[in-house]
Parts: structure tokens; C-alpha cells; sequence
């Protein structure tokens, strides 16, 4: 599969070629350890051995809770006083949410909403409100999400797609492997003609720490199939969704 990954910073843009959803210069010990997560993973194969979400994400709050409590005191805060001493758990559970896409896969909510139809034209769903979490700083980035797809005689609720958003970005991330899981799960799931995903978003970790640069949006695009092989069919998504 090929698709061309571009990253625009303050009107610059940059271009990055991909094949095979491999960026040119990466090496397999980082393709490794950026697999995806396997949504299953809390669940062990064997009779009375599979664990819930639920019971899973219960067992490991103390440990997290435990986490926080020591960062606070390094930070030479006292977890003992008043103001904090429910702030760990609340962080803990706070964590929990944010990361809950671990522990989901797109498989799952698309299983019923798949129907058969005979459309050809392309199908836009644009502005997905999107938040996710910076994997380098833990700190927060957001944004929207805009996305296209041409059906081959398979469509999709359109709910769903936002649902597919959801799922990776509560997850820690980086917007262009975001763009990309969103575009492959589509693509997996309905074979359409092509899929187009653009994610514009604003990172704290560019706005609150290091550059400080707060007017810095970062703009990541993945165009497959037909979105990718035909300028006319990707100009028109690109023209639609800047429209207001």
C-alpha cells in the first residue's frame, strides 16, 4: 500500500513518501515498535482466562494512581494536603479515559453498520472534532478531522467514522501515524475505491513548552486508492472541505 504523508507548520509543508507504511529511512526496529496495538491483548486464550475492559482497566488503577502520587511528590508537591489528596486517583481515572482507544478496535463498532449500496460518488465527513495526547510530552494536541471515501457498493453510518476517530486518538500518539491508522482501518473495513483523511490540529507541546509558537497548526494528509492515484478526484475533496 502506498499513500504520501505532507506536514504543513506555518505555511510550509512537507512532503513525505511512504510505501507500504514504511517512511522512506525507517528501520524495522522502529516499525516494530510502532505495530498496532492490539486491542485484545488484555485477554488470554484458555477457558475462565479472559479478561473485560473493564476489569482490566479497574485492576490497573492503583498502580497508576501510585504513579502520580510519586510525580507529585517529585514535583515537591504534598500528596497529604487537602487539595490533593484525591488528585491521583482522579488523575489515574482522567489517564484512563484518555487512553481507553488501547482497549478498543474499530472492528468491533463496525460490524452491524456495513450495508450494502449501490453509490459511487464520494462521501465526506468533515470537521470530527478530534483530542488526543502527545506520546513525547503527554501533553494534549486537537483539532479536526476531515474524511472521504468513494464506496464500492459497501457503505458505512456515517457515525461511525467519527467513532473510528475516537478510537485512535484516545490513544498516545503522533498526528501522522493518527491519519494513517484512520485511513487504513476504513480501508480495511469497506475495500473502497480510495479513502482521504486530513487532520488539522494544534499541539500544547508547541504552545505551552519549547517553541511556544501558540498560532502553529500542523496539517497531515493520507489519500489512498483513487484519492492517491487520480489529482482531479483529490483536488475536489480538498476544495470541499475547506468550504465553510
Amino acid at each position: 500500500m502506498e499513500y504520501h504523508s505532507k506536514t504543513q507548520m506555518n505555511g510550509n509543508t512537507l512532503g513525505k513518501h511512504v510505501t507500504n507504511g514504511v517512511p522512506n529511512g525507517v528501520t524495522n526496529d522502529v516499525i516494530n515498535s510502532r505495530k498496532e496495538f492490539n486491542c485484545h491483548q488484555g485477554k488470554e486464550s484458555g477457558p475462565h482466562k479472559e479478561i473485560g475492559a473493564e476489569e482490566s482497566t479497574a485492576s490497573s488503577l492503583p498502580s497508576i494512581q501510585a504513579a502520580y502520587s510519586t510525580i507529585l511528590t517529585g514535583l515537591g508537591e504534598d500528596v497529604d494536603r487537602e487539595g490533593l489528596l484525591r488528585t491521583p486517583m482522579r488523575a489515574a481515572k482522567a489517564m484512563q479515559f484518555l487512553t481507553k482507544g488501547y482497549k478498543e478496535c474499530y472492528q468491533d463498532i463496525l460490524n452491524d453498520a456495513i450495508f450494502d449500496e449501490n453509490h459511487d460518488e464520494m462521501v465526506i465527513v468533515k470537521d470530527i472534532d478530534v483530542f488526543s495526547l502527545c506520546e513525547h510530552h503527554l501533553v494534549p494536541f486537537f483539532g479536526k478531522v476531515h474524511i472521504a471515501y468513494i464506496p464500492n457498493k459497501k457503505v458505512v453510518g456515517l457515525s461511525k467514522l467519527a467513532r473510528i476517530v475516537e478510537i485512535y486518538s484516545r490513544r498516545l500518539q503522533v498526528q501522522e501515524r493518527l491519519s494513517k491508522q484512520i485511513a487504513t482501518a476504513i480501508n480495511d473495513a469497506l475495500k473502497p475505491a480510495g479513502v482521504a483523511v486530513v487532520v488539522e490540529a494544534s499541539h500544547m507541546c508547541m504552545v505551552m513548552r519549547g517553541v511556544q509558537k501558540i498560532n502553529s497548526k500542523t496539517v497531515t494528509s493520507v489519500m489512498l486508492g483513487t484519492f492517491h492515484d487520480d489529482p482531479k478526484t483529490r483536488d475536489e475533496f480538498l476544495t470541499l472541505i475547506r468550504r465553510s
